[in-house]
């Protein structure tokens, strides 16, 4: 492979005028909203709810803050982070103009002037353990399916973006209907063979389980007053045991129904608390005593119902206190009293579970993949601009603005490591942020060796849409859950499976590269002859990373999956998608080495990589077999699908003859830079 040369810009004059102020302006816009979010902390004006969010608890399997609790349970119920304060702003829909005597109600101007304040997560979170009715007032329910809401009898609700929105109010009067679906949904074991509407079903249903779980997490969801029903069932659970030991005392039998009406008092109360623990709700409970405190937190519901007999923990006093202070609007006392409960827990031995919490609410305060996502689709465009009028600056301030979403990208990547305590790839979640991250880096790489934009529409591209499919697998929960046994090793995570991950990242580079290729040579007269050899020289390279990559991270594999299952190889679906990408890219460099292929070949054969890499990626965790399966997924299906007919388009648009190439269009044919054809004969150059 000859080598590459180090090709810069033309030399240009100095850039003058509103180009300069508009280039800077954009970099300083973004590197000081990011600045902002991470220097500013929140202002509680009432309530300390910044304080709330960073409380520690345990769910999915691991310690974690109620912020987190808040995000990814509104992600699963409503798709999004933030809840309304009024129903009819959900969409834009202000309100209507309403006369009252012939004046417009105050309240009705508000609306239509202005967009309805919402709830934060934590906000919300707070409502909802503990002031219940008015949470049920919250439009947090996505019903989109018609049949569905035909079935509970629902109207069009609130709508946003095509997206109907409904209370738990609107739908408790249907429950039973409801149930009914769920019955007969739940029969079919084989999610494949489910409709859109069982689909609908079982997303409904889930919702409402994990908010019923939400509800009842620090105090039953009917209570008024908590502290004094606790005060009530330890009484009336004191003044049992007593009648009943006075009773033995004197040596009388009690009858069942002389021992029922006795403990009734009691099993008023300890029926709602069993119904709390059996619903599974977060262990909020920390344990009062140094010791494995990830394993020793409890449920409320079970220590209510353990409370006659081994006594009452007093955070559950607290959070009964905090409940009346909070429904009271008493934001003083509440704060007060959250004080003293984080000092409490620290005493207890803590405050590394405090600090963790503080860090992860941090860490989803900063929104880094989210922020890194704007500040890629910026530097797109500003590539497209450089090359529709080739004016310099346009790409140097791409450039400035990658670099600073790569800040942010590796920022957020790190820190998710060490809150996770793991390498940077654990799930599908965090291989589509790493995947963005190594494509990212080696766009810049081939920026600063070539200098014409190329590399940095792959690294803004491909980060933004790595980040895309990161974000919409963030809708189906905790992003950080609890390792699986198997992959519980973080020596193989941090050789196999980083390994495996960059070779899918070279290869989608050089599949971008390759796309890149054929939409300038098509659509414009960018595509020179030094332009097409550089982009063909960028292709061969990258896929020489990718082959490297791809087989060492296999062979890893390989060598993982003999200690974990005691086999080297069986020939699973995910180890035959990895062994395609090695094969693949393999006849990729062979193809260009034996010169059966020249440039257009190249580049054809580097977008099928793409189809390959995706099918291994996902495609093979949605068959439902085979030790690697992560379960069918009916929405990411559609969507991979719909990105492989795309590549496949696009490999028949790099077919076409050179009379439909813009950039091809005068050159005579088999002649020029040789794009093409797909003739054999050995290229001038590897």
């Amino acid at each position: 492979m000859s080598k590459p040369k180090n090709n810069p810009a033309p030399s240009a004059p100095k850039e003058r005028g509103w180009r300069v102020w508009v280039a800077w302006f954009l970099v300083l816009l973004f590197a000081g909203e990011i600045a902002a979010a991470l220097l500013i902390p929140r202002k509680d004006k009432t309530f300390a709810v910044s304080q709330f969010a960073t409380l520690p608890l345990t769910f999915n399997g691991r310690v974690q803050p109620m912020d987190s609790l808040a995000r990814n349970s509104l992600l699963q119920i409503r798709g999004i982070t933030e809840v309304p304060l009024e129903g009819n702003g959900v969409g834009g829909k202000w309100g209507k103009w309403e006369e009252l005597g012939g004046e417009l109600t105050e309240r009705k101007w508000y609306q239509f002037d202005k967009r309805p304040k919402k709830l934060k997560p934590s906000d919300w979170l707070l409502e909802t353990m503990l002031n219940q009715r008015q949470a049920d007032e919250r439009y947090i329910f996505v019903i989109n399916h018609p049949d569905l809401r035909g079935l509970l009898k629902l109207d069009a609700g609130v709508e946003k973006s095509g997206l109907h929105f409904y209370r738990f109010s609107d739908l408790q009067p249907r429950l039973k209907e409801l149930q009914t679906e769920i019955t007969r949904v739940s029969q079919l074991r084989d999610e494949s063979l489910r409709t859109p509407f069982d689909r609908a079903v079982m997303q409904l249903h889930n919702a409402w389980i994990l908010f019923m779980r939400l509800k009842n997490t620090l105090q039953p969801e009917d209570s008024t007053d908590f502290a004094q029903e606790l005060d009530d069932y330890l009484a009336g659970a004191a003044a049992a045991r007593a009648e009943v030991q006075a009773r033995q005392a004197k040596g009388e039998q009690l009858s069942d129904d002389e021992l029922e009406k006795i403990l009734a008092p009691v099993r008023r109360f300890a029926g709602r608390y069993d119904a709390m623990a059996r619903m599974e709700t977060p262990l909020v409970i920390p344990p009062e005593a140094h010791g494995d405190h990830q394993h020793n937190w409890q449920r409320t519901g079970d220590v209510l119902i353990e409370a006659p007999r081994h006594g009452l923990p007093e955070t559950v006093r607290t959070y009964a206190a905090l409940g009346n202070a909070y429904r009271a609007g008493d934001a003083p006392k509440f704060n007060q009293l959250l004080a003293g409960y984080r000092a409490t827990i620290a005493e207890a031995g803590l405050v590394k579970e405090l600090k963790k919490g503080a860090n992860e609410e941090f860490f989803n305060r900063m929104l880094a993949f989210k922020r890194s996502m704007y500040v890629y689709v910026t530097a797109f465009l500003l590539v497209l601009l450089y090359w529709a009028n080739l004016t310099e600056i346009w790409r140097r301030t791409a450039w400035r603005l990658v670099l600073l979403g790569f800040a942010v990208h590796t920022a957020g990547l790190v820190f998710r490591m060490v809150l996770e305590g793991r390498p940077p790839v654990t799930n599908l979640y965090s291989s589509a942020i790493f995947i963005g991250w190594g494509a990212v880096v080696l766009g810049l790489v081939l920026e600063k060796f070539y200098r014409d934009g190329i590399g940095l529409v792959v690294a803004s591209c491909v980060g933004f849409l790595t980040l895309i499919v990161a974000h919409n697998l963030a809708q189906g929960g905790d992003t950080m859950e609890m390792m699986r046994a198997v992959l519980d090793t973080n020596f193989w995570l941090a050789t196999h499976v980083v390994v495996i991950t960059l070779g899918y990242a070279s290869t989608f580079v050089a599949g971008f590269l390759a796309i890149v290729y054929i939409l300038r040579g098509l659509f414009t007269k960018t595509l020179s002859e030094a332009t097409a050899k550089g982009l063909a020289r960028m292709v061969y390279a990258i896929a020489c990373f990718a082959t490297l990559f791809s087989f060492v991270g296999t062979v890893l594999g390989g060598i993982w999956a003999d200690q974990s299952w005691g086999r080297f190889w069986g020939w699973d679906p995910k180890e035959n998608g990895a062994l395609i990408i090695v094969l693949w890219n393999a006849l990729v460099l062979h193809a260009r080495w034996g010169g059966w292929v020249r440039e257009r070949g190249l580049i054809n054969l580097a977008i099928v990589g793409n189809i390959v890499t995706s099918w291994s990626w996902f495609g093979v965790n949605m068959l439902g077999i085979g030790l690697h399966s992560y379960g069918f997924m009916d929405a990411a299906f559609k969507w991979l699908m719909a990105f492989v007919i795309s590549q496949l388009v696009l490999i028949a648009l790099g077919l076409l003859p050179n009379r439909y190439w813009a950039s091809f269009r005068n050159l005579p044919p088999g002649g020029g830079n040789g794009a093409a054809s797909l003739a054999t004969g050995k290229p001038k150059t590897a």
